[in-house]
């Protein structure tokens, strides 16, 4: 859904405001490199913890200031500028949900077209990889994700962590197709990021972030999904006791819409 919006979006400027036909490719250069900014925009802020963002954090990101009323004004259902207390300019997404997935494509762009992992410390990109030419592992970029989730104490990560997962089916890259230079993660690739999801739950984590777990599996196509929901209830890692009302309706939800 988000893609579709996204590809949306980026039709309506090209035929709006740069007098392109219907017909052309959806990706322009210009386009590009503004998914690209806003990506990094939406990544650094995410990280950060931030909703509202500054001219300063616009001009980190290769956003000119000048430039940002063209944003919001071309991609109004993605950026908006706004007043501020003390009438200074201040800028966000117009959802949460859009900063979370543009912040997801903008690490898999990264990932795919240089081989740098944003959510790892030690860099995929190092001198031994670009001397003997060493592919990245996908799969690194993924597990990477599942653990930063985990590790973020309030979950601001949760749903950034399944668009990623989401990113790495060949159908949705399918329909990035001109944005992406290069094509993502195979099936094994997945299949091992859906094992390590696994091995994940079986182990000493919170109901919430079990739960956010099975959503990932649910993003990944995962057949086995009910089957592991069942078994976590059975072995007690979640237990009525342990889930509140909101939970096991997540847990309901999941397990529909897996169906």
């Amino acid at each position: 859904m988000y893609i579709h919006f996204l590809v949306v979006q980026s039709k309506v400027k090209k035929v709006k405001y740069d007098g392109g036909a219907e017909t052309d490719p959806h990706w322009s250069p210009e386009s590009r490199k503004m998914i690209e900014s806003l990506g990094k925009l939406a990544f650094d802020q995410l990280q950060k913890g931030n909703l509202i963002f500054y001219e300063s954090d616009l001009t980190e990101c290769g956003i000119d200031i000048r430039a940002a009323s063209v944003y919001s004004g071309v991609f109004t259902q993605i950026f908006r500028e706004e007043r501020g207390l003390y009438q200074d300019k201040v800028f966000c997404f117009v959802h949460l949900s859009v900063q979370e997935f543009l912040a997801a494509l903008h690490v898999h762009l990264t990932f795919f077209s240089s081989g740098v992992n944003l959510l790892s410390e030690q860099q995929t990109t190092s001198l031994v990889s670009k001397v003997f030419r060493v592919k990245p592992e996908p799969k690194r970029l993924y597990q990477s994700a599942v653990d930063e989730a985990l590790q973020s104490p309030n979950g601001h990560l949760d749903l950034f962590l399944r668009f990623l997962l989401g990113l790495s089916l060949e159908t949705n890259q399918t329909l990035l197709r001109g944005l992406l230079t290069q094509t993502g993660s195979r099936s094994q690739t997945n299949q091992e990021t859906v094992q390590y999801i696994k091995k994940t739950i079986s182990e000493d984590v919170s109901p919430e972030k079990s739960i956010n777990l099975f959503h990932c599996l649910n993003e990944l196509n995962n057949v086995s999904l009910v089957e592991e929901i069942q078994q976590s209830l059975r072995s007690g890692r979640l237990s009525k006791k342990k889930l509140s009302p909101a939970q096991w309706s997540a847990l309901v939800f999941i397990l529909l819409s897996s169906e």
